[in-house]
């Protein structure tokens, strides 16, 4: 392709690579995303290259193999489209390809029996346009990923990549009308913080100094999170269009990009994107022909949690300990390498393209008055459908969970924690709560990075809570006592209650401790690490009076405070007997076996294998 000259040349080209494209009569998409990587979708797609090539439709210009990110319904994969029809396939094997080459590459016709199917409904949904999950969604920054080639900017070129920046040079617009259309728009850090950025690149453009940073925090800081990770993934090119825009707007040529070291598929992605995006002149110098110079740096950073936030990620970049600083210092004043600094997470940067081509108004059409756009969510927990989903900002809860995600598999909903590890959990009360900044905030949760865990009534939500601190503590970098001191000494008293220990008063020292972590603490780590026990205590108050003042665990969940017992349908299979490690099961073949309960460590295992029901649990 060589480097390309102007906007005019890009156009030229995009249209000639889109109008390749659209004469592909089928397009059998294979989803490479980490959930259907490891439920073997790299083994599927080189199955379908070579039935293609022993049928010999591989070199035909009409029928094309794409491996492309995640598609986002992982609780189906490995996942494999059809374009242009739309055809949706679900937890396909290798030995399904050759039935989909005859069906539906030759035959033009849907295989059904790979088809999904909503919850309850015998009648296969044919297109996954039709989906729940996929029809309720409104994709603005997931707008690629799932569709095409990751590794290809021939296929970014004919989605119209790069053509917001090319217009910026091309129509020589002003750095500070690019900061105005941004902050008309609207747009808000999705990283969690939920500050304008507009605002945010205003101030750093306007600080004292002769050098700029442009910065992309794909640390994501959530590990139950995972939009950033497949937008990375899946959509490369987008993250380093809206950096060279945020480059651009703040007249700087230098831009980095942070990501965990346990996402190599990403790094391996972005650098693939940047090589190609430098060999075709979008970085480095006189980029299209004008005098603007940027390039962008991969740093790579170790997996602390802590990293996720803003000044322990700089100064990891810069090679020293990733620990928070003090917030007096703004960033935009005093960040990377103590100059100016914007950074912006992920999905902030892959939204400013769209910004700059569809413009502010139609962006702030999208959403809510008080938030504009959509927001990508990672769906997990006790949910029919796992995955990644984007709603415009304001869907409510009730939406999100019971339409996209189609409700929890047995039981009932009891609750979801959003805003990942240091996020609250908001009780079935709250499902109308529509999902915004503010409102969650209110709720005593927050959005952070996007994860969504849903919670049925078989969870405990002590347990739960203690689970998420023990987290933060064993990430907590340890600069500030009370984040380093407080969560531990908070956790201390969680795992008395869940022992069966508590003490009358627990719950008022828990409070205290709670307000003293979040006024002492230096980041966000700990200003929201008391998070998930303050919010479940507010909205499950009974769970944890039930704990403390009648020995008793709701959820059945709190080894210390449950029984099992065997009932009447028992078979005397002997299967329990047999995994118990404690030998505290007793009784005679074909008979009703018996559990010795003083020796019984409530470790599950005869549960997990009786077939019959059989198992009781009692608190």
């Amino acid at each position: 392709m060589g480097k390309i000259r102007n906007r005019a040349h890009l156009k030229e080209i995009a249209h000639q690579l889109a109008e390749e494209r659209a004469g592909r009569e089928v397009d059998i998409v294979v989803c490479c995303g980490p959930g259907c990587l490891a439920r073997g979708s790299e083994k599927i797609a080189d199955e379908f290259e070579k039935e293609l090539k022993a049928r010999k439709l591989d070199g035909k210009a009409s029928v094309h193999l794409t491996r492309a990110g995640c598609h986002g319904l992982c609780e189906k994969a490995p996942v494999v489209t059809i374009e242009p029809m739309g055809f949706f396939y679900q937890t396909v094997t290798p030995e399904d390809v050759p039935d989909i080459v005859e069906t539906t590459v030759i035959g033009r016709k849907p295989l059904t029996r790979l088809s999904y199917s909503e919850n309850g409904k015998k009648e296969p949904v044919i297109k996954y346009s039709d989906i729940s999950f996929y029809k309720g969604q409104t994709r603005i920054a997931l707008r690629n990923v799932g569709r095409i080639d990751p590794l290809s900017i021939e296929d970014y070129l004919a989605a119209g990549g790069y053509d917001s920046f090319a217009k910026l040079l091309d129509e020589n617009i002003e750095a500070d009308t690019v900061i105005d259309v941004i902050e008309k728009s609207g747009l808000k850090g999705r990283g969690g913080g939920g500050f304008g950025t507009g605002r945010k690149w205003r101030s750093c453009k306007r600080a004292t100094g002769d050098t700029r940073y442009v910065i992309c925090n794909g640390d994501e800081g959530d590990p139950g999170a995972f939009m950033d990770r497949a937008i990375m993934e899946g959509d490369p090119h987008s993250v380093i269009e809206g950096i060279l825009i945020g480059g651009y707007a703040l007249e700087t040529s230098h831009g980095y990009i942070y990501v965990r070291q346990e996402y190599p598929l990403a790094v391996k992605h972005l650098q693939k994107a940047i090589d190609d995006a430098r060999s075709a002149g979008f970085l480095g110098k006189g980029i299209l022909g004008s005098d603007f110079n940027f390039d962008i740096k991969i740093d790579r950073g170790g997996g602390a949690f802590v990293c996720g936030e803003s000044s322990a990620l700089m100064a990891s970049i810069e090679g020293r300990v990733g620990e928070p600083r003090a917030k007096y210092i703004h960033s935009t004043d005093r960040g990377l390498f103590d100059k100016p600094t914007v950074l912006n997470n992920v999905e902030t940067w892959n939204n400013v393209p769209m910004i700059i081509q569809k413009g502010a108004d139609w962006f702030k059409s999208v959403g809510t008055e008080r938030a504009s756009g959509t927001k990508a969510f990672c769906l997990t927990g006790n949910i029919n459908n796992t995955g990644l989903v984007e709603v415009p900002m304001g869907t409510s809860l009730r939406s999100i969970i019971f339409e996209l995600g189609g409700g929890v598999p047995s039981g009932e909903f009891k609750a979801v924690q959003t805003g990942g590890p240091s996020g609250g959990c908001v009780p079935a009360s709250l499902l109308d709560l529509p999902v915004d900044f503010d409102a969650l905030t209110e709720a005593g949760a927050m959005m952070g990075s996007g994860g969504m865990i849903v919670m049925d009534d078989s969870t405990c939500m002590v347990d739960i809570s203690k689970y998420f601190l023990k987290f933060l503590i064993d990430e907590s970098c340890g600069k500030c006592v009370p984040c380093r001191e407080g969560l531990r000494q908070m956790y201390y008293i969680l795992c008395d209650i869940t022992e069966g220990k508590g003490k009358p008063g627990d719950l008022d020292r828990i409070t205290a401790l709670g307000e003293a972590i979040i006024e002492g603490s230096l980041c966000a780590l700990g200003k929201s690490g008391p998070n998930p026990v303050i919010s479940t205590m507010k909205y499950f108050d009974e769970e944890y009076n039930a704990h403390i003042s009648e020995k008793r665990c709701p959820g059945k969940i709190c080894r210390p405070l449950i029984t099992y017992r065997v009932n009447d349908k028992c078979t005397g299979c002997v299967v329990c007997q047999r995994v118990c490690p404690e030998d505290c099961i007793a009784g005679v073949k074909k008979e009703v076996f018996v559990i010795d309960e003083d020796a019984c460590t409530r470790c599950g295992s005869c549960l997990a294998v009786c077939k019959f029901d059989a198992i009781d649990i009692f608190s």
